[in-house]
């Protein structure tokens, strides 16, 4: 019974943390960026095609997934009978630099369980956006770790 409170309050904790991080002086540039990626990946299914934890390739995870990013942020993972339900969000948190003078783009992703899965729920920061692939990458702030985690479309 304490993993069916506990779910949903997760879920809700990550969608007041994305909600929160949206402002309503966002720039056009940025504004334009999150709905570009937004609009990308709404569209049809994808899969992983690499999960990259600290150096430890685990991609066969997710073999066979079919991930569709919905509506209301809700993110599924189907294969066959089995399917394990997260959230997604894309955010903007406007700050720039010389590098990235319209500031930096996040892939936000949660699932609480299965473990593989849980694995996902980070911000990832977006090294590359196609219409077919989307390329993420997340450096740890404890200890400098870096996962790779890449979306091919079916």
């Amino acid at each position: 019974m304490k993993k069916l409170i506990f779910y949903p309050m997760i879920a809700c904790l990550f969608l007041l943390n994305t909600a929160s991080m949206c402002s309503s002086d966002d720039n056009s540039s940025s504004s334009d960026d999150v709905n570009a990626v937004t609009n990308t990946v709404s569209s049809g299914t994808w899969r992983v095609t690499l999960f990259d934890e600290d150096g430890n390739n685990q991609t066969s995870n997710f073999n066979g997934y079919a991930f569709t990013f919905g509506a209301s942020n809700v993110l599924t993972a189907v294969n066959g009978s089995t399917t394990v339900t997260g959230y997604w969000s894309v955010t903007s948190d406007d700050s720039s630099d010389d590098d990235n003078p319209s500031g930096d783009i996040d892939f936000n992703i949660l699932f609480a369980s299965p473990a593989n899965f849980a694995e996902l729920s980070e911000d990832w920061h977006i090294l590359e956006r196609t219409a077919t692939k989307l390329r993420l990458e997340h450096v740890s702030g404890g200890d400098g770790s870096i996962d790779l985690l890449t979306f091919e479309k079916n």
